[in-house]
């Protein structure tokens, strides 16, 4: 019988219960990938991930992160999460500045930000335009038209996110996709909310994987946050709110720094601690 300590992190979280939940498994070693993958299923959410030690000597700790449907490279509200319950569980960081956690994708740096964690935002992996053939497919799954979009590209930072700008945060508010239209594809929607809680209104579909609706998504809103900010469309500091639809209230911050690099961060709260048996 495999026995580690255990922490549930709610993310993105501004009050309690409000953000998108992240199992972590705390010592993973000797859990093997197949009981990874088993038990991200029976959990249910959109992520588990398995703490582990680093391989590169540059990292404080490796993670490897799960969805119902397999494993992912870099996914941001389990890198929050998981830092969080690893600096709980008395995680010393090599540096005081950074905490550097090694993933899939290589090494996310992470930093404190007041009373959040937040990361650098990875460089994506495929950018640019969307074939015509696949905005058709997310448009159709979306239930929205051509004149409701302002514009649609490719923000893949390892999940192989497509990014839709709406003209309405109302519109995205409404959505009801149709999930087997949808098949296999990533799509995250935005649109500016002047009037609303936040600057932005984001949400995420990804039933491929076996998560329909992702309460709060932190690599689809660093995707967006790269995008955007970049091309002027955003501003270089902005917030984001996600989960409405759900009955959540997801705050993601994102800030720009001297150097150009994107940082997006929220506050995590750990709702459960204990042990899980692994078999």
């Amino acid at each position: 019988m495999s026995t580690h300590a255990f922490s549930q992190v709610d993310v993105f979280a501004p009050s309690a219960l409000s953000g998108n939940p992240v199992a972590v498994v705390h010592d993973a070693v000797g859990v093997d990938e197949e009981r990874m993958a088993a038990f991200a299923r029976w959990t249910n959410l959109s992520e588990t991930t398995f703490l582990l030690p680093p391989v590169d000597p540059r990292a404080d700790y490796r993670l490897r992160i799960f969805t119902p449907g397999g494993e992912l490279p870099f996914a941001g509200h389990p890198t929050l999460g998981s830092a969080h319950a690893w600096l709980e569980s008395g995680g010393a960081p090599v540096s005081a500045e950074r905490i550097v956690q090694e993933c899939g994708i290589g090494l996310v740096e992470l930093r404190r930000d007041g009373e959040r964690l937040a990361f650098a935002a990875p460089e994506l992996r495929r950018s640019g335009p969307v074939d015509d053939d696949t905005v058709e497919v997310a448009l159709a799954a979306l239930g929205v038209a051509h004149g409701d979009v302002e514009r649609v590209a490719w923000i893949d930072n390892g999940p192989g996110w497509i990014g839709i700008v709406l003209d309405s945060a109302d519109l995205v508010r409404s959505l009801r996709p149709d999930f087997a239209r949808m098949g296999a594809l990533k799509v995250g929607v935005l649109a500016r909310d002047p009037e609303g809680a936040a600057d932005v209104e984001v949400r995420a579909f990804a039933p491929g994987i076996g998560v329909g609706e992702d309460p709060v998504t932190g690599s689809l809103n660093a995707g967006f946050a790269i995008w955007l900010t970049r091309e002027g469309v955003l501003p270089p500091a902005y917030t984001a709110r996600q989960g409405t639809a759900l009955g959540r209230a997801g705050d993601v911050v994102v800030t720009t720094d001297a150097d150009g690099v994107v940082w997006v961060g929220g506050e995590s709260r750990t709702v459960v601690q204990g042990t899980v048996r692994l078999g």
